[in-house]
């Protein structure tokens, strides 16, 4: 088993909207939303407390649907469209003043956006990965991460399918990818609390009381 980060890590918080409550949205989704939505704000305050960057990304459509492409051509009614409550972030789920903030039109959080440029810029080596869908926006966003030669790791127990089948297909498809890219919540909370106590790429080991630097 591969190591669970490796480098520096960032997670990515993938279309937690607020459409994941509602029963009657245009696109289905497993149950277990809001317990999906409590472990995925445990991780992110595992990540801040250990400050690794947390990128938030909302799937957001203009009004006049002219950016939906074929997105509607299979089984998913028009979604997430701009000033709609249900495209709104999570309240609990939202960038704070340091974080980041990434908008997309497609599913994959890399597609026609700036993340690419941010995890450089932020030195990123491992993604962790949660949030909604598993088969649809979190499976093709890892596959362009695998793509672009990152370490992907998916928080399975705060991703949700479009049905049972899909995401057990899906979850699948990105193990077969990567070795290892399947992680409990747990795991990664813990391996984030491991990562606030090591020392940093270019930044030294503290020193214990009574040594020196010197060999």
């Amino acid at each position: 088993m591969p190591d669970l980060l490796v480098g520096r890590p960032v997670l990515v918080s993938i279309d937690h909207q607020m459409a994941g409550y509602n029963d009657n949205y245009a696109i289905a989704q497993m149950p277990g939303y809001e317990d999906r939505v409590a472990r995925a704000l445990g991780l992110v305050r595992a990540a801040r407390s250990a400050s690794i960057p947390v990128v938030f990304v909302q799937e957001r459509h203009a009004r006049t649907h002219v950016d939906f492409g074929r997105e509607l051509d299979g089984d998913e009614d028009v979604h997430c469209v701009e000033d709609d409550p249900d495209t709104a972030l999570v309240p609990e789920l939202t960038p704070q003043a340091d974080e980041y903030f990434v908008p997309k039109r497609r599913y994959s959080a890399f597609f026609g956006t700036d993340l690419e440029i941010l995890l450089r810029g932020l030195k990123a080596e491992t993604i962790v990965l949660c949030g909604a869908l598993t088969d649809v926006c979190v499976h093709y966003t890892f596959v362009d991460a695998h793509q672009h030669d990152y370490h992907v790791r998916v928080a399975e127990d705060v991703v949700g399918g479009s049905g049972q089948a899909a995401h057990d297909a899906a979850l699948a498809a990105m193990e077969y990818l990567q070795t290892g890219a399947l992680r409990s919540s747990a795991e990664i909370a813990h391996a984030f609390t491991a990562y606030r106590g090591a020392p940093r790429p270019g930044v030294a080991a503290p020193v214990p009381a009574g040594m020196s630097q010197l060999p």
